[in-house]
């Protein structure tokens, strides 16, 4: 005998399953449960923190939620502690950090909530959903410091800043508002400065560097959120950091 529930119910899981299989940046994009103990405790932190999809819910409204200011976000915060830092020493702008381990989302939320910084939320969500979670002119200044350089020329599809992806975020930033990038790694910085020479209509370069500390007599003596923990890393080994600040037109 014919079960119509039964029958509407594989079709919703199949309906769930193609979602699980769209590209990330696709609209119709669904994040797949997680049996991490971290998601469940995050909940605990409403209003320091937010997960997956809930995330994209307040689109729009980042500004009323955290106050009348600026907009500060930090791609790949792990555990916030610049972020954290930036937000204690200005209370009167607004900090999201975004990152994609729930146990590093929920480590810096819950310092947030026990510092009682109410201008800071952190988010656990992918950064390729960014032009979900916020609305265009949303940010003032958004950084990224030392992503995943993907080294391998089988990898450089999963790079972060292409020209493409800058041209995604460019509506998400006002005009005149701020971009930086930090990284070690040399070829991922000429493949961002390629990139940013493709996109001038929308960004210009305030600020290049292929030496960031070069000039600093006692780098090693940098603390956050001058510098964060894992440039400290490439401070005490003698790495050169590269630094990118761009402007949006």
């Amino acid at each position: 005998m014919w079960n119509g529930n039964v029958q509407n119910s594989r079709r919703q899981e199949i309906r769930s399953q193609d979602f699980l299989r769209l590209p990330v940046s696709h609209p119709e994009y669904r994040y797949s449960i997680s049996r991490n103990p971290y998601a469940e405790r995050l909940r605990s932190l409403e209003g320091f923190a937010f997960g997956d999809h809930d995330c994209e819910a307040l689109r729009g409204r980042w500004h009323s939620m955290l106050g009348s200011r600026e907009l500060c976000v930090e791609i790949g915060c792990n555990g916030g502690h610049v972020l954290l830092e930036w937000a204690r020493r200005n209370p009167n702008q607004a900090y999201i950090g975004i990152d994609w381990k729930f146990k590093q989302i929920f480590l810096a939320a819950e310092k947030a909530k026990k510092r009682g910084l109410k201008n800071t939320v952190f988010l656990r969500s992918r950064a390729e959903r960014i032009s979900y979670i916020f609305a265009p002119q949303e940010i003032h200044q958004l950084k990224l410091y030392f992503p995943d350089p993907w080294e391998r020329p089988s990898q450089r599809k999963h790079r972060f800043v292409t020209r493409e992806r800058l041209l995604e975020i460019a509506p998400l930033v006002v005009s005149g508002g701020t971009f930086e990038i930090k990284t070690d790694h040399a070829d991922y910085f000429s493949w961002i400065s390629k990139a940013v020479a493709q996109v001038s209509s929308e960004w210009r370069v305030l600020e290049r560097s292929s030496d960031l500390h070069q000039g600093c007599l006692k780098p090693n003596e940098l603390e956050i959120p001058e510098v964060t923990l894992f440039e400290k890393i490439f401070i005490r080994k003698g790495l050169p950091i590269f630094r990118l600040l761009l402007e949006k037109v």
